[in-house]
């Protein structure tokens, strides 16, 4: 069993893009989709199922799902944001305990690239478009803009205004279309219904 914690506090846009983009994923967990671990529907019986029929399984995780099955401390980070619990080590440990209590011992893997994506150096891209939103922002500010950002909108340079940009947070919603291509592309079951 591979688990691969990604990042995704509130929304799991990263981890199901990611998902669908690896293809050899059988389960993905985000926050916008609730779920259990036991009884017949469940996640562990999910996986049980597919080490049974294949010899393994991958779970891909967003950092803010199963928060509803952990105890949060309520401690904020620097940010003021309240600190999730840690649901990869906590899926870990629970994922070998039940396969264990099952007769089925498997061999766990955990990876949470989380830091080593966040602390790759820009590529020549990401430099090229950096430099441009900031000459997009120097002009604009020039022209007496404010409270604005400058972004790329099929392929042209435009000012949003920060009350359009920022008014709502962009999740993923669990009866829409791509939650649906997630859950057929993987196989699992749709645990939001």
């Amino acid at each position: 069993v591979g688990i691969v914690n990604l990042m995704g506090r509130h929304s799991g846009f990263i981890s199901a893009h990611a998902t669908i983009a690896a293809r050899g994923v059988d389960v993905c967990l985000v926050p916008e989709v609730e779920f259990e671990l036991d009884g017949p529907t469940g996640v562990l019986h999910y996986i049980e199922s597919r080490i049974a029929q294949q010899g393994h399984c991958v779970v891909v995780v967003a950092e803010g799902a199963g928060q509803h099955l952990l105890e949060s401390s309520g401690e904020k980070d620097l940010s003021g944001n309240v600190k999730n619990a840690d649901i990869g080590p906590f899926l870990l440990q629970t994922i070998a305990d039940h396969m264990k209590k099952q007769n089925m011992p498997a061999s766990m893997k955990y990876i949470d690239p989380t830091y080593m994506v966040r602390s790759l150096p820009a590529n020549a891209a990401d430099n090229i478009l950096c430099l441009q939103l900031a000459h997009d922002s120097v002009h604009a500010a020039f022209a007496g803009y404010t409270n604005f950002m400058s972004g790329r909108v099929n392929g042209k340079s435009v000012i949003i205004p920060l009350s359009a940009a920022v008014g709502r947070r962009n999740v993923i919603q669990p009866r829409g279309n791509f939650w649906q291509q997630l859950v057929f592309a993987t196989g699992q079951p749709n645990w939001n219904v």
